[in-house]
């Protein structure tokens, strides 16, 4: 089976070297991280990581296995894209001259994106979405001229009762 995206969601517990630990698991796999997202739950002492990485089969169940080893881990689930929302958040400075305001904001309302600092050089936006909303505004904000752009990746959540909880260990594709 050709590498697909696979996005893992964990519950760990939140202290120092949990993030070191996990991350180290996947360079001695030489598994690769495109993005990787980390905060504190509604529980304090317990935080949720969601790693989107590419593989097969393999790679998914070696993920799954080696993650679920680690002591400082609760639960492991590889999410299931059907019953899964994927957002991303991104924070755009685009050069402004005083000639392309009106043209930025038209395209920042178009989006539903969020001014968050105006001067007289530069407009600062955020914007959430899915990855494909946020690569097509980076795409068309760049004309502009992109000063500085910061993405925090993918995270993802369950739809409806598709929870991650604490009380199972593994889960494959929410099964």
């Amino acid at each position: 089976m050709a590498n697909q995206q696979i996005i893992v969601s964990l519950l760990v517990n939140n202290h120092f070297g949990v993030l070191t630990r996990i991350s180290g698991l996947f360079s001695r796999r030489c598994f690769n991280i495109e993005s990787l997202t980390v905060g504190e739950t509604e529980n304090s002492k317990i935080s949720r990581m969601t790693i989107v990485t590419y593989g097969d089969e393999y790679v998914k169940d070696q993920i799954v296995k080696q993650l679920s080893k680690q002591v400082d881990v609760k639960t492991v689930q590889i999410m299931d894209p059907a019953n899964t929302v994927v957002r991303e958040l991104v924070i755009v400075k685009i050069a402004s001259k005083k000639s392309e305001r009106t043209e930025i904001l038209e395209a920042v309302n178009a989006f539903r994106a969020n001014v968050i600092d105006f001067s007289t050089n530069s407009i600062s936006v955020e914007l959430t979405g899915e990855i494909s909303k946020i690569d097509a505004f980076i795409e068309y904000v760049s004309s502009y001229g992109i000063i500085e752009m910061c993405r925090t990746g993918s995270t993802a959540i369950g739809r409806n009762g598709y929870c991650l909880t604490e009380k199972k260990k593994t889960i494959k594709g929410g099964k």
